[in-house]
């Protein structure tokens, strides 16, 4: 199940659930409403359908080094019925397993800034509210409005 690899430059959606066709075809057009730059590679592969992030880090582990993907953004069962199709981000480098949500409205800002080596995973996951949510860096990210 080793995941498509990229060239650091785009950051995967993986969707992991399968049950509501609909749901996915909204969190794709948020997505690409959201999009500044085309920095999603989105990936709808029934073979991925339920994997968990423990699964991911198991095979990025055994990944050869050129086929490392750093991150991914899960496309789960809770984002398919989340009013706010919040995606699941994954760390598979830094701190492998650490994890945040993200609506896809504010994917392009993490999404180019991790790509361009900017911010860290780290600095994302370090900004969430009290659900666990990314909503914008807090020291001058766009505000949320």
């Amino acid at each position: 199940m080793a995941l498509p690899g990229g060239d650091g430059e785009f950051s995967l959606v993986l969707r992991t659930d399968f049950s509501d066709d609909a749901a996915w075809s909204a969190v794709c057009a948020e997505l690409e409403a959201a999009e500044e730059y085309s920095t999603a590679v989105l990936e709808d592969d029934p073979r991925f359908s339920g994997a968990t992030v423990e699964a991911l880090l198991d095979e990025e582990a055994a990944a050869a080094e050129a086929d490392k993907v750093f991150h991914v953004f899960l496309a789960d069962a809770f984002t398919m019925t989340d009013p706010e199709h919040r995606l699941l981000a994954v760390d598979l480098a830094d701190e492998p397993g650490r994890t945040f949500r993200v609506p896809p409205r504010w994917f392009p800002d993490i999404s180019v800034n991790l790509g361009l080596a900017n911010v860290d995973f780290a600095e994302f996951a370090d900004e969430v509210d009290g659900s666990g949510t990314y909503r914008g860096l807090s020291d001058g990210g766009r505000d949320g409005a």
